[in-house]
């Protein structure tokens, strides 16, 4: 199961085992029970502070990694490879006592949950959201005993998935009902389930004083802002819903200059990291609400937040990013997740065999049309414009897969289900006006981004299509008010280009601040 390179890497990290742990296997006679066998074997070779047993367990093949004489430990239904296998490591490392790198702050919440928590979260090994939730509940299940998680691949349990009607990874269950699906992060997880989280948080940022450039956004443009921000010595905050944005929903990324390849979490991960080196107050899981600008030049600047608190700054950064765009038709809304789709390399896997849609047609479309159609039965590619738009090499690459349709001049009009999941799709020809019904188990939205400023209607101009409106200086049309990044109406949605301007913005604030008046900002706000 591991080959050379693998063997020496896992072998080094195992040497920061502290308490003995055992590998409780529950493996019947199919093959791949063999293979997790097999696996297990591999890794109690490579320390002597690990031990393999057999015991039965509801769900085989599955293994429990537990601190031999507790009841400290987690569950994998499946073989934890793939984008898993880093879970596999961090499980081994913190169940054999290896301590966390999270804040300590937070682990002193997490170990003063009060409650039962019985965790259930449903994977595919290709989905490169979901170790970090895998990983953020197993380690809740370490720091606190009341805490328990048992991670499962949705295509090895494919009966378990079909019965619980499980269409979208990651998929968490907690004590038996839907917790939440998606990319979660651990502060997310945590606030949660503990109600008192977002007033506590809201209290800790009325007590701070103003900042002289508070970026909102944590994306690449954000990151980038604030980092540059901080670089001139100025006070910094960076308030942000999700840090990493949209970069955490991206699979590979091969454009990033002097990097050849890497993936939208590790890419945030690094973005994040960067940014704490520097003295930025990073504010995350805020959802900013309203923008106040000063009443005059000088003055501060009013960010409210969703939670109730407000922040104020003598400049503000908007880098608030953009979301995938819905159809808005009929049935998107209520079949999401339980057939409609926007991640095709995270739900992918769990169609294997079925019939599904791809909407849209450009590179991002296309690709994933490409990678279904390894998957799925069978993929119908639906476009509305004549012809597609995606880059020649990737239309001839779909055109020679014998699994795919393209349909195109085709408006999608409305998703059909029945009342629990999807089951077809209707559309418009274009050309003829006729109308037309295909059956299928899924459809996956590719059509684009749509700015996430609906938060800044009446503070700052924007275009109709929603951007924020900027000058070559990143100014908004509010003195003092800058933007970057994909929300605004700077052309090519690109991370580079999202760093630059973030960069941009940065100066311009700073180079905004120096040149004004002094000004007395207790009366100015």
């Amino acid at each position: 199961m591991l080959d050379a390179n693998l063997t020496q890497q896992l072998k080094a990290y195992l040497v920061n085992i502290r308490e003995p742990i055992e590998l409780v296997a529950s493996l019947g006679t199919d093959a791949k029970s063999r293979e997790l066998g097999e696996l297990l074997d591999e890794i109690a070779a490579l320390s002597d502070k690990i031990a393999v047993v057999q015991a039965d367990d509801a769900r085989t093949p599955s293994f429990l990694i537990r601190r031999i004489g507790t009841d400290i430990g987690v569950r994998f239904a499946g073989i934890p490879m793939g984008h898993e296998f880093t879970s596999l490591v961090l499980a081994l490392l913190q169940v054999g006592g290896h301590p966390s790198k999270a804040a300590q702050d937070l682990i002193e919440q997490i170990r003063s949950l009060d409650g039962d928590f019985a965790f259930e979260t449903y994977f595919s090994l290709s989905c490169q959201n979901c170790p970090d939730v895998v990983q953020a509940l197993n380690l809740m299940a370490v720091l606190n005993p009341r805490v328990s998680n048992v991670s499962i691949d949705g295509s090895l349990f494919k009966d378990e998935v079909e019965a619980r009607k499980v269409m979208a990874v990651p998929t968490v269950y907690l004590n038996g009902e839907v917790f939440g699906q998606g990319r979660m992060e651990l502060e997310q997880i945590v606030a949660k389930i503990d109600s008192g989280a977002s007033a506590r948080a809201a209290d800790k940022i009325r007590t701070k004083d103003p900042f002289d450039v508070l970026v909102v956004g944590g994306g690449p443009a954000g990151a980038a802002a604030a980092v540059y921000a901080a670089r001139k010595g100025i006070r910094t905050g960076i308030a942000a819903e999700r840090f990493g944005g949209q970069v955490l929903d991206t699979m590979a990324i091969e454009n990033f200059i002097s990097v050849p390849h890497t993936e939208g979490p590790k890419l945030a991960a690094h973005l994040e990291q960067h940014v704490k080196e520097y003295d930025v107050d990073v504010m995350n899981l805020q959802r900013a609400d309203k923008l106040i600008p000063a009443a005059q030049p000088g003055g501060l600047h009013e960010v409210r937040l969703e939670n109730g608190a407000s922040l104020k700054a003598r400049t503000v950064i908007l880098s608030t990013g953009a979301r995938w765009r819905q159809m808005n038709v009929p049935g998107e809304d209520a079949y999401k997740n339980k057939g409609v789709a926007y991640c095709p390399h995270c739900d992918g896997p769990l169609f294997k065999g079925k019939r599904v849609a791809v909407i849209g047609g450009g590179n991002s479309g296309v690709e994933a049309a490409i990678d279904l159609a390894g998957i799925v039965a069978h993929v119908t590619l639906i476009e509305f414009d004549s012809d597609l738009r995606a880059d020649a090499v990737l239309q001839r690459k779909l055109a020679s897969l014998p699994n795919v349709q393209i349909i195109t001049s085709a408006l999608t009009t409305e998703v059909k289900g029945d009342g629990e999941k999807v089951v077809g799709l209707a559309y418009k020809d274009r050309n003829h006006d006729t109308r037309h019904e295909i059956a299928l188990e899924g459809i996956f939205v590719q059509i684009g981004l749509v700015p996430n400023t609906e938060w800044l209607k009446g503070a700052v101009a924007l275009t109709p299509r929603g951007e924020i409106e900027i000058d070559h200086r990143g100014e908004t049309s509010q003195p003092g008010i800058f933007a970057a990044g994909d929300a605004t109406t700077v052309p090519y949605k690109q991370i580079v280009i999202a760093m630059g301007e973030g960069s941009k913005a940065a100066l311009s604030a700073f180079d905004y601040m120096i040149r004004l008046a002094p000004v007395d900002t207790a009366q100015a706000a």
